[in-house]
């Protein structure tokens, strides 16, 4: 039975860091193949996946930067793959839509509502940049908001809903859940469902453990046995607060979209560092880890044979 193993997922690139903060992160189209099918090799089930321009490393969320890497992917791996709707808080939600409505994914991510998404604090930390855009990029979020309105929500929602496209529901705020509820309970989100809480980005939730427990508490009793949970923690957050996940009966995220780092002033040198530690955290527990076909059971997912690419 897969009822009760966790489900890790692995974010290999994401749309947070830039390529001059750690020489692991992902840009080109065979790093992201790579470093998604060596998470699945070291034990993650999901890989949730952003493109970026392999020359520059900004986010490119055309259908054409992630062609490449879905087919060798799929190729090369059973894992269960997820598109970001999320993309960039530098794009329109028409762009950020496209490529879960090209390629119809078994899973494609949700954010659940606007936010102020502050990446600032890391010119703190990092001084010299590669590429023109760094800056300003990181720069820009001092005013730039995330935008994920009603309307936009229920546009991916709607848009998916035929394609049997299931969601990792990002919710970075305890009101995030509600408005998660709301779309329950008209019926555009079925279960069961995956939530993803998100902790310790600066806008959302704090990463103190009770914070963790405020939005589990919160999730069970908005949905009850509908829904199955997972974290993320930003930064140094990741692997405590998975450990702490684990520990309440749920899931895991970690990636280089989360976290650069591999412990105290390591950085990780790929995804499959982050996914190994985490899965010896699960095991030292006496836990198991879901298989991608455990993980698609668990979920309720069309399975990897009704994708389009």
């Amino acid at each position: 039975m897969a009822s009760g193993k966790v489900i890790i997922t692995c974010a290999v690139t994401g749309s947070i860091h830039t390529p001059s903060m750690s020489p692991h992160l992902p840009v080109t189209a065979e790093e992201i193949a790579d470093a998604a099918i060596g998470a699945a090799e070291a034990g993650a089930a999901i890989v949730h996946l952003h493109a970026r321009d392999p020359e520059t490393g900004v986010p490119d969320q055309t259908p054409e930067r992630f062609e490449p890497f879905l087919k060798v992917i799929k190729q090369r791996s059973n894992c269960v793959v997820n598109i970001t709707t999320g993309g960039a808080a530098t794009m329109t939600i028409e762009e950020r839509l496209k490529p879960a409505a090209t390629f119809k994914p078994e899973v494609a991510s949700l954010n659940m509502g606007s936010m102020n998404f502050g990446l600032y604090p890391m010119l703190g930390r990092f001084k010299e940049f590669k590429h023109d855009w760094e800056r300003d990029y990181l720069e820009g979020s001092r005013e730039r908001i995330f935008r994920n309105t009603f309307a936009d929500i229920e546009a991916i929602l709607t848009t998916c809903a035929e394609n049997g496209t299931r969601f990792e529901i990002e919710c970075y705020d305890i009101g995030h859940l509600y408005t998660c509820a709301h779309f329950v309970e008209r019926g555009l989100i079925k279960p069961p469902f995956f939530i993803q809480s998100v902790f310790g980005l600066l806008g959302g939730i704090g990463a103190h453990p009770e914070d963790v427990m405020h939005m589990k508490r919160t999730a069970d009793r908005l949905f009850g046995k509908d829904y199955r949970w997972s974290v993320l923690g930003a930064g140094r957050n990741q692997m405590p607060i998975a450990m702490q996940s684990v520990m309440m009966g749920g899931n895991l995220r970690v990636g280089l979209e989360d976290s650069l780092w591999a412990g105290k002033g390591k950085l990780a040198e790929s995804n499959a560092e982050q996914v190994r530690i985490a899965r010896e955290l699960v095991e030292r527990l006496g836990m198991e880890i879901a298989t991608p076909d455990e993980a698609r059971e668990i979920l309720g997912l069309k399975g990897g044979d009704k994708v389009e690419f």
